[in-house]
């Protein structure tokens, strides 16, 4: 009995099976109760997505008001100011801060100069001590600017630092905007790769500017205690030597006897369309640095478009890793007044048509000061445009060196197709010298020139084409226009570090060694004739701002 009814449960299943193969279609399903065919249709397919759109540029909105700083007279609100990248809230600086303090990064807020801003005042060639008399280098170190005096007198020095957090923009708002750093006080300028610190004018701001702007406020300088020649006043043989910052309408004094100053430090920073004349045929540059010492900071900043030289230093003992210079419109690298030098990985860019020496070395007319000015510039790469005519103007040649001074150039790339490449002038019992190693040269047909006591064939016979890896004619084989190629590779380097421990240890001459090596990207600005990165980049642009 249980067998038989397994046998007919069986064949009523294959019928089943049989009534459902004969089905139409695999989307229609007979279902048993209903009389006929239940539709069941297959779920429409999801949509194609739509293609994102391009991303817009957010504009800046202004901040509802400015930051609170520690200084009493504290940020003067004056409203707003627009640009193609948004509007910002100004927050003007004091002439004078009697107090450290913090520039923070706040959306919607821009920090204006309005003429020139003082960091502390002038605490003298040496720190004051109490009951010191004031001097007239001390001019601005009074209650009434808020400065704490015992008796009348500073019984130290004022102290005061600057600090700018990393993103802050700041900017001249008038021509003869500067910033004062004087004796006995600090700037702190650390900026990021990411975010770096922006000095600029107010016309980049407002997007009145071009790639071929230059000269808008003054700039940024350093005031130290190192040792400088060529005094204004007190001499160098009794080491009372000090200067006058060139232009300044206001005592801004430089000069001591200490080496080793900290004026602060500077990283990862751009400094815009600076240079204003402030007097008779003298100006300001980006950052001029007089009289700083090997305490200061100084890596990763660079100088666009500045109206007279790209920077400046003024004696001291300067210790610089990762400069740029882009279309400075006098020389890229000057300096002079018995600098003791450092520099490694500089990059040198002049516009077409324009700008003077890549670099002028010198202490020239006071040849009897000491020291002597000994510079040593490593790893590095200077390009006048190849497309455009001699453009070295009063200099005579990309590189000038005369006076009272001694440069060393190592690891280096002169690109100057159109131009002479090498300047000596003698003068004095013992004029300026050249040592070069592994440096190549890509020069006019004259390539060198002597003046005062040297001649082009001394000149030539300095630099010493076919000894110590050097070349007189060489042809680039750059890419990107300023990243090595196959010709710079194969040129044998030597190790820096064993001319001053300060310098990296490295295997490649110029600045930049390879595609790979990327120190200049992400910090930087772009512009026509020298784009470091993606210059599409909202707010990479040297003509731009920001919006973050």
């Amino acid at each position: 009995m249980a067998s038989f009814k397994r046998l007919a449960l069986i064949l009523m299943t294959s019928s089943a099976g049989l009534a459902l193969s004969a089905c139409d279609g695999a989307n229609d399903i007979a279902s048993p109760g209903t009389g006929g065919n239940v539709i069941i249709n297959n779920p429409a397919p999801t949509p194609a997505p739509s293609p994102t759109p391009t991303p817009t540029a957010t504009l800046v909105t202004p901040a509802g008001g400015c930051p609170t700083i520690a200084d009493p007279k504290g940020l003067t609100d004056e409203g707003t100011i627009s640009g193609p990248t948004g509007t910002w809230r100004v927050c003007t600086l004091p002439s004078i801060l009697s107090r450290s303090v913090t520039l923070p990064k706040l959306a919607g807020v821009l920090y204006q100069m309005k003429g020139r801003v003082d960091v502390g005042c002038d605490s003298g060639f040496t720190a004051p001590t109490s009951g010191a008399p004031l001097t007239s280098t001390t001019v601005g170190c009074t209650a009434a600017n808020g400065f704490t005096l015992t008796s009348g007198q500073l019984t130290a020095d004022t102290n005061v630092t600057l600090t700018i957090e990393p993103g802050v923009i700041l900017y001249g708002g008038t021509g003869t905007s500067w910033l004062a750093v004087n004796r006995g006080n600090k700037l702190i300028a650390n900026g990021t790769a990411s975010q770096p610190i922006i000095f600029t004018s107010r016309d980049n701001v407002t997007g009145a500017v071009s790639d071929t702007t230059f000269g808008q406020w003054g700039g940024v300088v350093l005031m130290g205690r190192a040792r400088v020649t060529d005094c204004g006043s007190g001499s160098t043989a009794a080491n009372t030597c000090e200067r006058q910052t060139e232009g300044s309408a206001d005592p801004a004094t430089f000069g001591g006897t200490d080496d080793s100053y900290n004026a602060g430090s500077l990283k990862y920073v751009q400094i815009r369309y600076s240079g204003y004349v402030l007097g008779a045929n003298v100006e300001l540059q980006a950052l001029t640095a007089e009289g700083v010492g090997t305490g200061t900071t100084l890596d990763y900043v660079q100088s666009h478009n500045s109206s007279d030289d790209g920077m400046e230093f003024f004696g001291g003992s300067v210790r610089f890793k990762h400069y740029i210079a882009t279309g400075a419109d006098d020389d890229s690298l000057d300096i002079d007044t018995g600098l003791q030098g450092l520099f490694q990985y500089v990059l040198l860019v002049q516009r077409t048509g324009a700008g003077d020496a890549l670099m002028e070395v010198d202490s020239n007319g006071n040849e009897a000061d000491t020291p002597r000015q000994v510079t040593t510039v490593a790893n590095f790469t200077a390009l006048q445009s190849q497309s455009s005519s001699n453009n070295d103007a009063n200099d005579q040649a990309s590189i000038l060196l005369r006076g009272n001074a001694d440069l060393t150039l190592v690891n280096g790339l002169v690109i100057t197709p159109n131009n002479e490449c090498l300047r000596m002038n003698g003068s004095g019992t013992t004029p300026a010298t050249l040592t070069a190693r592994s440096v190549v040269l890509q020069c006019n047909a004259t390539k060198y020139i002597g003046t005062g006591t040297y001649n082009a064939t001394q000149v030539a016979t300095a630099f010493g084409s076919g000894a110590n890896n050097n070349n007189d004619s060489f042809v680039n084989s750059l890419a990107s226009l300023f990243v090595n190629g196959a010709n710079e590779t194969a040129v044998t380097a030597i190790d820096p570090k064993t001319i001053n421990a300060f310098f990296d240890t490295t295997t490649w001459i110029g600045a930049v060694r390879d595609a790979a090596d990327n120190w200049y990207a992400g910090w930087t600005c772009n512009s026509s004739y020298a784009a470091f990165d993606n210059a599409t980049v909202a707010g990479r642009s040297c003509t731009s701002l920001p919006t973050t």
